[in-house]
């Protein structure tokens, strides 16, 4: 059979069944490197024919997650394109002639059981130890003859009638001559009229030349049925590429219910850059020809080679990951930071959907004393919020409070002496007037001397440098923030 040609399209194809997983930012990194290196093109096709799962709101957090992740499609059923519609549940009428040319060749059949009747014989295989699948009892069958027997359904499904010699050898991309394992009579229509995914994705990626089919490797086994549809169809080939499936530390696949991290969403939440990301996801199933592990996208277009997919399934690592995003956090230009946090900060409720213009540059004045220390953006609200809340509403930590010793009240009145005379406010005169008093006047070492300081003004044990944050909070806040503490303990 002939294999599909011209410029390369490849496709992912997503279910709105729940939040995007992060199993589709992998796959479309993957075959949009390719697209870019090949100059083809990217479809985003919406595989929304389970009915039973499906999710109003999923196919826009798809659009969401996967543009903030900078990978952009061609197509799509928000962009249109060439082989419109993109979504499933609006091709039915494009599946009919496919399953009427099969079942009229004598490929497919109708079945009629009932959901019940396949239970119990699934459960009377497995009690046997016999291989599941379909018995075949409707095959050959008029409807009346099938209604005269036990487990009768009115609206039947079509099935496919697999060969007893159907291939089950195919070339892989990635991982040459693969061998899978019989399958069995395989649903394509089902009764509510859509098809499954077996003949849908056979059909649209055909009508829409795909070229190269790039999936997950848990779809090797399904690999033969899609074969036998092609070449039953009379259609060319696409070139497969089975990826390896991501995994937990325990090797067990990652799952959006027993792991938050296999929720797309879930890295935004926690303050993820996309271009860590990106690199993080390629770096799980690739090597870069001189071995660098901090690589841009566009060096792994210019790279890309399908024989450097490593086919061991890769273990999830964020200790790895959170490596990474703070690399690119200190990569980041001060502005570029700037204007993160700030996103960040909105989105974390501690600065409005239009921040004032002083917030903006509380913000970017104390950039530079967490850009070093940041691993993840949600750390910006324990590192900086101290900055941008009004004083009285400066909510100082349980163990803060409790890290303080006897000698606190009096090392708090000897700083407000020691500031409130001060003219110039800048980070070098308030250490300067800070150490004169209480290092030197008072004796403490500056371990304990600045400690109750740092408590009084950012309400934390552990902040950003102290004089620097007290010279961004300003003298008035900083001598208000220092009394308060100073009243608190009496």
């Amino acid at each position: 059979m002939s294999e599909a040609t011209g410029p390369v399209r490849l496709r992912v194809a997503p279910s709105p069944t729940g939040d995007p997983h992060v199993g589709t930012a992998y796959m479309s990194l993957f075959n949009l490197a390719f697209v870019r290196q090949q100059g083809g093109q990217f479809v985003l096709r919406v595989e929304d024919t389970d009915r039973a799962r499906y999710r109003d709101d999923s196919e826009q957090q798809l659009y969401d997650t996967l543009s903030w992740l900078g990978l952009h499609w061609d197509e799509g059923p928000d962009k249109g394109g060439p082989f419109a519609p993109y979504r499933q549940s609006e091709r039915l009428e494009t599946y009919k002639p496919y399953v009427e040319r099969l079942l009229a060749d004598g490929h497919a059949y109708y079945c009629w059981c009932s959901t019940e009747r396949l239970q119990e014989m699934r459960e009377a295989q497995q009690a046997a130890k016999q291989p599941t699948g379909y018995d075949r009892l409707c095959y050959g069958k008029t409807r009346e003859e099938r209604a005269q027997l036990p487990g009768f359904s009115e609206t039947p499904v079509v099935r496919m009638l697999i060969p007893d010699d159907a291939p089950l050898t195919f070339t892989d991309v990635i991982r040459g001559e693969v061998n899978a394992p019989r399958p069995d009579d395989q649903v394509i229509l089902k009764a509510d009229g859509f098809p499954t995914y077996h003949l849908a994705v056979v059909v649209d990626d055909y009508e829409m030349g795909i070229t190269h089919v790039v999936r997950g490797e848990e779809w090797i086994s399904s690999t033969p049925k899609h074969v036998l549809l092609y070449t039953w169809l009379g259609l060319p080939l696409p070139k497969f590429a089975h990826m390896p499936l991501l995994r937990n530390a325990n090797k067990s696949k990652i799952s959006k219910r027993k792991n938050p991290a296999a929720r797309l969403t879930w890295f935004q939440e926690q303050g993820y850059l996309p271009e860590a990301l990106r690199n993080f996801l390629a770096l799980l199933g690739y090597s870069m020809p001189g071995g660098e592990e901090v690589f841009s996208f566009d060096d792994m277009v210019e790279h890309f080679d399908w024989k450097r997919v490593n086919t061991v399934g890769p273990v999830f690592d964020l200790d790895k990951l959170d490596w990474l995003n703070g690399h690119y956090i200190r990569s980041l230009s001060e502005d570029d930071l700037t204007d993160r946090l700030v996103a960040r900060l909105q989105f974390d409720g501690l600065l409005g959907d239009e921040p004032r213009e002083r917030d903006h540059e509380v913000v970017r004045a104390a950039t530079p004393l967490v850009q070093t220390r940041m691993v993840r953006l949600n750390e910006a609200a324990g590192m900086i919020g101290f900055l941008l809340v009004d004083d009285h509403d400066l909510v100082v930590e349980d163990d803060a409070l409790a890290s303080l010793k006897d000698d606190a009240p009096a090392v708090l009145d000897a700083a407000v002496t020691a500031l409130q005379p001060l003219a110039d406010w800048s980070t070098a005169q308030i250490e300067a007037s800070l150490r004169a008093a209480l290092v030197d006047g008072l004796g403490i070492k500056p371990k304990f001397a600045f400690g109750p300081l740092r408590v009084a003004v950012t309400g934390r044990r552990v902040s950003p440098p102290l004089f620097e944050s007290m010279e961004i909070l300003g003298h008035a806040s900083t001598l208000t923030r220092l009394m308060a503490l100073r009243s608190r303990l009496g």
